[in-house]
């Protein structure tokens, strides 16, 4: 048995043309595709990376961790969230071949395979680091409220700054720019104060 196999993506469709036409050539989606398309799923722990020959055909853990990836990316957290995405928007459709798995499947496949995603989502960080895709990555961690806010404000950015230019060669003159005048902008606020 195999598993369930979604549309092929240069198929034409009653949408002006393919579905690969409606997402662009540098979007972020393809590089998640490449990314989990490289992947050994079953050597970083998926469940049923190998599928079953018996029963209903199942998702390809790789499909699924395409959208998980995705839609984290994107701050889409719920299961039902992540399905609505797969019926309505098309990067996603482009991303898994118009499957549309419902919400106990992605909430199942999260909780089964949650150490597997972390795994894999620190190898996307590190991939995209060296590729030079990032600079820089901020978590969303909870930090104790400070009176002095300004003061850590500038010395943390100011120290991520000094960081990324020493560990990136090839860094976004964009990013840099923004970071520097931040910086600027906080050290004057500081000052005036």
């Amino acid at each position: 048995m195999t598993y369930i196999v979604g549309i092929d993506r240069c198929q034409a469709t009653l949408l002006p043309a393919t579905i690969d036409d409606y997402v662009e050539v540098d979007s972020p989606i393809r590089v998640i595709d490449a990314f989990v398309e490289n992947l050994d799923v079953s050597a970083l722990g998926f469940q049923r990376a190998t599928p079953a020959p018996t029963g209903r055909p199942c998702y390809d853990p790789s499909d699924l961790l395409k959208l998980y990836i995705y839609a984290y990316l994107n701050e889409v957290r719920s299961s039902r969230s992540i399905e609505r995405e797969c019926k309505r928007n098309v990067e996603a459709m482009w991303l898994v071949g118009k499957l549309v798995p419902d919400h106990k499947t992605i909430a199942d496949f999260r909780r089964v395979n949650g150490a597997a995603i972390i795994a894999t989502c620190r190898a996307f960080v590190l991939f995209c680091r060296e590729q030079g895709l990032l600079l820089l990555v901020l978590s969303r961690s909870t930090v104790r409220r400070c009176a002095r806010r300004q003061v850590r404000c500038v010395c943390s950015t100011r120290h991520a700054l000094a960081k990324s230019r020493r560990n990136s060669t090839n860094r976004s003159p964009v990013i840099s720019t923004a970071l520097t005048a931040r910086t600027a902008r906080t050290s004057l606020m500081l000052e005036a104060s």
